[in-house]
């Protein structure tokens, strides 16, 4: 996208509040109005004291004039000051939330090849980088230029041979300009990456610090993120000097611009040309001139900054979301599954296939349990059915109806999950336990928690429900986060139930508290069971197992032992010494 296409998106959700905006403008404009007034008013004060001293002039107009002028002034400084300090607060808020809410509707392959840590500097730093191409560029563009233009007018009605004169050196500006714009925009682009890269360092190291802290690699991460470091630094001062070149360059040519034009007005007032008032004048204007030049000139890297963080954050808004172009809606499915020839690639083109034409029917509240060597399509064929992959061929059937046909959020509502690896959320036990759920019905959560065999050890909490179990509940030992999860399948009491590996990483005791709760969990469900446990399957209606991405065997566990094959192998394997 080019610089002025993403500039102009900028400004649309800048346009979103025209009023306050409009409002903002037109004070930065009465203000830049009234600085350059000041200059022009110096000429007649410093002219006019000799008709002070005769008496032909009232003493008290000029004072009245200025402190009129200062009061406006204070009064537009602050409204656009805080206009603009409001606007950029309200684009920032929406443009987070437009990323998020972009971020939470992402397919799943969008994640597998993305770093977290990227992502969260998309919406934490990016964002704010964005601000410096939208309403900080617009308030200095907007306040130097008219302060800039009329203190040039103050100077071509002082002197306009003069004022030509200093105009002959802003041709030298521009071009220097110029050439500094395609490196600030290329040194921001490569800050933003670089500062996602170091985020996603220190999302990694500090959320594996205990595998960090145990296998001692502190000094590897420390090295890692030294470089990151060190490449964000090079670059920022990089960026910094070459603004600062292009600055000084500016200022560079107004000394020489202010230095020919002391000499020339010297030779003007010795002809009587200019008289002591238009020279001072002339000058403070030519002086005061300096910064806001200084400022426009500087608005080429804040301009870059802000595109180069804007191309990666409209990049993500741009992103398709999961596609969801069913209508057909249930209020509870009966729960029956089917995969026709179903075939799945996680690279389209790659030759590798998880799922191979794999067929299989689950009848509605059949527990059924997949086991099988790793990397046989276990996880692939349960994560097809709430559709966070499409299949690359074939197609899955939940009674009868293609998934393809249901609302997205409709067919997600039918199915409940609970994996090994439980996620749980910086909040209330009562929140977990009810999340998703447009209330908290608390006795709905007693039962659930009761079910889970949860309640004993909530109640013994401080807080009970209402406990915090900080980030990931790190406050409760692995059973119990596993029943917090349980409960909160029960709560959602969905027709259809996965269960990926969630005893596997027990010990014996928690194992059986799980176990159990699984049991009230499972009753009246159709259940699919990824289990490399064996001994936690035994019971299931009937075990599949999955080799090379299709069903190699099926039957109960009796049957299978007795036809000797894969499952009697693997389960031999694990029982040979005793579990």
């Amino acid at each position: 996208m080019s610089s002025r296409a993403l500039y102009f998106r900028i400004l649309g959700y800048i346009n979103r509040y025209r009023s306050a905006a409009a409002l903002a403008i037109l004070c930065m404009v009465v203000a830049g109005g009234v600085d350059a007034a000041m200059m022009r008013l110096l000429k007649n004060l410093i002219d006019g004291f000799q008709q002070l001293s005769t008496g032909q002039q009232e003493l008290w107009i000029m004072p009245t004039v200025l402190f009129g002028l200062g009061l406006l002034r204070l009064g537009t400084s602050f409204t656009y000051e805080y206009l603009s300090a409001w606007l950029a607060s309200r684009v920032m808020f929406d443009l987070r939330g437009e990323v998020f809410d972009r971020l939470i509707r992402m397919p799943a392959p969008f994640f597998d090849r993305s770093s977290t840590g990227v992502l969260l500097s998309r919406v934490t730093f990016d964002v704010n980088q964005i601000m410096d191409a939208g309403l900080n560029v617009l308030t200095v563009i907007v306040r130097d230029s008219v302060l800039s233009i009329g203190l040039i007018a103050v100077m071509l009605w002082t002197d306009w041979r003069l004022t030509l004169f200093c105009l002959l050196l802003l041709p030298s500006a521009a071009v220097s300009i110029r050439v500094v714009s395609k490196r600030q925009r290329r040194l921001s682009r490569e800050t933003q990456d670089t500062m996602g890269e170091m985020t996603r360092i220190l999302d990694e190291s500090l959320g594996g610090q205990r595998i960090v802290k145990i296998f001692g690699g502190m000094p590897y991460e420390a090295g890692r993120f030294s470089t990151a470091n060190n490449l964000v630094r090079q670059l920022h001062v990089k960026r910094n000097a070459t603004s600062s070149m292009n600055s000084g360059f500016t200022v560079f040519l107004i000394a020489v611009a202010i230095a020919a034009l002391i000499y020339f007005a010297g030779l003007r007032a010795q002809e009587g040309v200019l008289t002591a008032g238009a020279f001072v004048s002339f000058m403070g204007s030519m002086m005061l001139l300096q910064q806001p030049v200084k400022n426009l000139s500087k608005i080429n890297d804040q301009l870059h900054k802000g595109l180069a963080a804007a191309e990666s954050v409209f990049a993500i808004i741009d992103q398709p979301i999961e596609e969801d172009t069913g209508s057909r809606e249930v209020e509870r499915a009966q729960g029956k599954l089917e995969y026709r020839n179903v075939v799945f690639r996680y690279a389209p083109d790659s030759d590798r296939t998880a799922l191979d034409s794999l067929n299989l029917t689950v009848r509605p509240g059949e527990t059924v349990a997949l086991v099988g060597p790793s990397g046989g399509g276990k996880t692939t064929l349960v994560n097809l059915l709430p559709r966070f992959y499409e299949p690359s061929a074939g197609q899955i059937l939940l009674d009868d109806v293609p998934l393809m046909d249901y609302r997205l959020a409709n067919l997600r509502r039918q199915i409940a999950l609970v994996s090994q690896d439980v996620v749980l959320f910086n909040d209330t036990v009562a929140a977990n336990i009810a999340y998703g759920a447009d209330a908290v019905d608390m006795d709905k959560v007693r039962a659930a928690a009761k079910a889970a065999h949860a309640l004993e050890f909530i109640e013994n909490m401080q807080d009970g429900f209402g406990a915090m179990l900080g980030e990931n509940g790190v406050r409760l030992s692995g059973g119990q986060r596993q029943r917090i999860a349980i409960a909160r399948a029960l709560y959602k009491d969905a027709p259809i139930l996965i269960l990926d590996e969630a005893t596997s990483a027990l010990d014996t005791e928690s194992e059986r508290q799980v176990q159990a709760a699984l049991d009230n969990l499972m009753k009246g469900r159709t259940t699919l069971v990824i289990a490399h446990r064996l001994s936690t399957i035994e019971n299931a209606d009937r075990i599949v197992v999955l080799q090379h991405g299709k069903v190699a065997e099926e039957g109960r566990h009796a049957d299978l032992l007795a036809a000797n094959g894969i499952y009697a192998r693997m389960h031999a394997v694990q029982f040979a010494g005793g579990e």
